[in-house]
């Protein structure tokens, strides 16, 4: 059985900073901003890779490994069980010619059994798991999103697109408008969290810049 522990992967569940923006408590209304702003010229725009900035931060790197640590003895009793029901289909093969037909279907209901259990439990776990690890990237996520907010507008940036999500309009955009990497050093100064000395293998996604990417077929 395949370690069921893969919390950074379940997170790829389309939460990027568009969804978090929908989630964000509306900030009070100043009667005296309420009058429509005139545009005067074309707004600065950057991109970020939002999901991966999440996950490169020094604080989402601390909580996934927490959990890690917390499901780990779980996976090896699972671990342990399927090593269990596997010595068990070796023994039965082996005795195939030796043992009557009522022994056998007696180990193979124990067998089938065993399997059964083992399947609920790893069910039950990676539901556990997926559960916290979407909680981790949700509680991470807002702040990143809180701290991205508040850089773009420093930076004078009128609009941010996220380029990380998989049906992203973004096909091109130069060095300049990623603001991935600065965003994630800006959270990890706020949060004070420091780097891990293990990390775990899910970095930022790395922008090149000018890479043009392929733009879908026309219908």
């Amino acid at each position: 059985m395949k370690r069921s522990l893969s919390l950074v992967c379940v997170l790829a569940s389309g939460l990027g900073a568009a969804a978090l923006a929908q989630t964000a408590a509306p900030a009070k209304a100043d009667p005296a901003s309420t009058a429509p702003v005139a545009i005067t010229g074309a707004s600065k725009i950057a991109v970020i890779q939002f999901q991966g900035a999440v996950t490169a931060t020094n604080e989402f790197q601390r909580d996934i490994a927490d959990l890690r640590k917390k499901y780990e003895p779980q996976e090896q009793k699972l671990q342990a069980q399927n090593q269990e029901i596997e010595t068990l289909k070796k023994q039965l093969q082996e005795a195939t010619a030796s043992i009557s037909d009522a022994d056998r279907a007696e180990r193979m209901r124990v067998i089938d059994d065993k399997t059964k259990t083992l399947q609920r439990a790893a069910q039950d776990l990676q539901g556990n798991e997926q559960q916290d690890g979407q909680e981790t990237f949700n509680q991470v996520g807002q702040k990143v999103f809180n701290v991205m907010q508040t850089y773009a507008e420093q930076q004078g940036f009128g609009l941010v697109l996220d380029a990380g999500q998989q049906n992203s309009s973004v096909l091109w955009f130069p060095q300049g408008v990623d603001i991935t990497r600065p965003v994630i050093d800006a959270y990890n100064t706020k949060s004070g969290v420091p780097a891990p000395v293990s990390v775990p293998s899910a970095p930022a996604p790395r922008s090149t810049p000018g890479t043009t990417r392929t733009p879908p077929p026309h219908q």
